[in-house]
């Protein structure tokens, strides 16, 4: 597992008000213009995200501006359920990595130290949209099909979720939605 400080020349720290402008600028290196369109974003829309949970991963030595990665999450629900429950969770992303740090575990590394300060938080479930192979190694799998839905467009095979507290996932179902 990646530290904190790590032999690929990043180190991990909170995001502060002064890295809003290098994130966002590694944001659109990353995913370009199309990421607005996509169901998560709209998820996002007017919701702010959770600030003791978005970090940065810095090239060692470097400005703030340039940043090796990046990582957020956004308070979202899931629901109702048969039983007419809803349920609490974070919806992870963006993640980002700059091009030339991809693959060296700033991603791992983003996720290693944001999921435990989530846990730590007392946040029970977080969710997101995207590669199975890759997020696995974070402890995430599949959502069973059908059982949470997000708005349109996206691929329900790529809805993934990890449970930070045993047996969190039980009883999740529903449409996911804006925090009510």
């Amino acid at each position: 597992m990646p530290s904190q400080e790590n032999a690929a020349s990043f180190a991990v720290r909170p995001q502060s008000e002064g890295h809003l402008k290098a994130v966002d600028a590694l944001l659109d290196k990353a995913f370009g213009p199309g990421r607005f369109a996509k169901a998560s974003y709209r998820l996002r829309e007017g919701v702010a995200p959770v600030d003791s949970l978005s970090f940065v991963a810095e090239y060692t030595g470097a400005p703030k501006e340039q940043l090796a990665g990046s990582i957020r999450y956004w308070p979202v629900q899931t629901g109702p359920n048969a039983d007419g429950a809803t349920t609490d969770a974070l919806l992870l992303g963006p993640l980002a990595v700059a091009p030339d740090l991809q693959g060296k575990g700033v991603g791992l590394a983003l996720m290693e130290k944001s999921l435990d300060a989530a846990q730590a938080q007392g946040h029970r479930l977080v969710l997101l949209v995207g590669d199975l192979p890759y997020y696995q190694r974070a402890g995430f799998s599949q959502v069973p099909s059908g059982q949470v839905t997000l708005p349109q467009p996206y691929n329900p095979e790529r809805l993934l979720w990890r449970a930070l507290a045993p047996g969190a996932e039980e009883g999740v179902a529903g449409a996911m939605h804006r925090p009510e």
